[in-house]
């Protein structure tokens, strides 16, 4: 049986999906977001998307290229993935093999992966010379069965008011505000400069994922104060992109606010499954989506090997 690596073709995007939704079953995937992301991708990432075939069939794919923003030179990324049915058969290392090479033309020299905590997901990165970093954890809530905690006390405060994304559809820059200042305070590995206005326009406010209409943005006197992204996949997944609260406007129950609203307007729109992702080390998110009610999904570990000396 013949493996072999090329470049993504629109063509492929639903082969590609549904590689993703068979390894990563808690990500809102759809045909129509591959084919994006992968025309969308900014040029100063030298992003591709590479697939890999058995006998003419697509059977996994990797995303790679650089962290153009990073304030460490060199940083990249290689997130692979296969089919459920088609691992130990050869199609990771043809996908990886490739990207390294990629990665290393490009003088790259360090280069990041996510790596699911199954053993043979480990064993795989090890072998290759990948050492763990930092963990994250996606979760999971029911939405069609499990209830939403009480409103928090935060909704009837003076001078406090529930908008959507969609209220902003004129003027989202101060949706953009908000998220560039939450995002630095995001923990990471990768430290990235804040992101100009019009590239945020164009692959965060209009990816097509985006639900404006779920994504609910707490204002206080007019300010935003708080916001919870919604993704969905328009057959009842729901994905939270980000809840983030600018530093001014912490500790004062905004975020749960916030997504509150949201999760109630995704079960109200038919979604039936909510999961989101937080970094191992963030502390108050867990805390905030343990309250919600978000079960443990999955826990994903971030490795790295060093290309170059």
């Amino acid at each position: 049986m013949t493996l072999n690596v090329r470049e993504f073709r629109p063509s492929d995007a639903e082969s590609v999906a549904a590689a993703r939704r068979s390894a990563f079953p808690y990500l809102v995937t759809t045909a129509r977001t591959i084919a994006w992301e992968a025309a969308r991708a900014p040029a100063a990432r030298h992003h591709r998307l590479l697939v890999v075939e058995r006998d003419g069939r697509v059977v996994g794919s990797t995303e790679v290229g650089l962290y153009s923003d990073s304030e460490e030179p060199g940083l990249a990324y290689a997130d692979t993935t296969v089919h459920a049915e088609e691992r130990g058969r050869g199609a990771g290392s043809a996908l990886v093999t490739a990207a390294e090479e990629y990665l290393a033309g490009l003088g790259a020299a360090k280069v990041l992966v996510w790596t699911l905590d199954e053993r043979h997901a480990v064993t795989f990165a090890e072998r290759r010379g990948y050492t763990r970093g930092r963990s994250s954890r996606v979760q999971r809530l029911d939405l069609a069965r499990a209830p939403l905690p009480p409103l928090p006390e935060t909704a009837g405060a003076p001078g406090v008011e529930l908008r959507t994304a969609a209220d902003f559809a004129a003027d989202p820059r101060p949706l953009y505000e908000a998220d560039i200042a939450c995002t630095a305070d995001e923990p990471g590995d990768v430290s990235e400069r804040p992101v100009p206005y019009a590239q945020w326009l164009a692959h965060t406010w209009e990816h097509p994922a985006l639900d404006r209409e779920l994504t609910s943005v707490a204002l206080v006197d007019g300010a935003v104060a708080a916001y919870s992204v919604a993704h969905t996949d328009g057959h009842g997944r729901y994905w939270s992109g980000m809840t983030g609260t600018p530093r001014a406007f912490r500790g004062r129950g905004l975020a749960k606010l916030a997504k509150h609203d949201s999760l109630r307007r995704a079960r109200a729109a038919g979604c039936v499954l909510a999961f989101t992702g937080n970094d191992g080390e963030n502390a108050p998110m867990l805390a905030i989506n343990r309250w919600f009610g978000y079960q443990l999904a999955a826990t994903e570990w971030r490795y790295v090997r060093e290309l170059a000396g």
